[in-house]
């Protein structure tokens, strides 16, 4: 039986796999506060291990501004430039509570299944 490990294909499965929680993971940090870009890849960074460029979380904060799950607005800082602000909306968190939903679900599946396999 040949056990060689398909690099690209796991690669591209956490490609995958990640596509789909980043939506989760963001509405879920915008749950308790308001944010800014930058604050979310760290907070991201400190409660996962996914990684998240700046390329990548500011076109997912505008679809799902464009979804009407978050707002934005502009801030002025003490120093240096303007942090545009994302929230939660009403519909965000209705949304998310639906999202949560389903991920607990599926992780308990797949907790019968590696139980039971």
């Amino acid at each position: 039986m040949n056990h060689e490990i398909n690099e690209y294909f796991i690669t591209k499965w956490k490609s995958q796999f990640k596509k789909g929680l980043l939506e989760y993971i963001i509405l879920l940090l915008l749950r308790s506060k308001p944010c800014y870009g930058y604050e979310l890849i760290s907070e991201m960074n400190q409660f996962t291990s996914l990684e998240i460029a700046e390329g990548t979380i500011y076109p997912l904060l505008n679809r799902l501004k464009k979804e009407k799950l978050v707002t934005s607005e502009w801030a002025e800082m003490d120093t240096g430039i303007p942090r545009k602000y994302y929230k939660l909306t009403k519909e965000g968190a209705s949304h998310l509570e639906i999202m949560r939903e389903y991920v607990d679900s599926l992780n308990l599946s797949i907790t019968r299944i590696k139980e039971n396999a």
